[in-house]
């Protein structure tokens, strides 16, 4: 059975889904973007703040589902500018430091408000 996932941590959605889905004990996350719940807004400081923040509402919603960040099985990586691949990966290595999770990572054209970059997760509940 499907099971709606909501973190009161993370920013309300800015459409029509859910922070996450769990069937059985698979959590599926939606794309993490880096907006503060706090401020309201996206947050300031280029890749690196961004990629911070985008990371902690996703651990804040696998957390909500009962998963942790090192319960996360894959993680799928959306950036703005390729370039920044290098400064994401430096902010990425800190919460993901040992058996780390199976990855992709690309460029693409748009994101959602103008972000560098959105973070979305497959992960399991423990």
């Amino acid at each position: 059975m499907k099971k709606i996932i909501t973190s009161d941590r993370a920013p309300e959605a800015i459409g029509p889904y859910s922070h996450a889905n769990a069937y059985g004990n698979l959590i599926f996350t939606s794309g993490q973007l880096p907006v503060c719940k706090q401020s309201g807004g996206v947050v300031e400081g280029g890749i690196t703040a961004q990629s911070r923040q985008s990371l902690e509402n996703l651990k804040s919603v696998l957390q909500a589902g009962g998963g942790e960040l090192d319960t996360v099985l894959k993680t799928t990586c959306y950036l703005a500018d390729i370039t920044d691949f290098a400064a994401f990966n430096q902010v990425y290595q800190e919460f993901f430091k040992t058996d780390c999770p199976a990855r992709s990572c690309f460029a693409v054209k748009d994101l959602p408000l103008g972000v560098k970059v959105e973070i979305e997760a497959i992960a399991f509940s423990k």
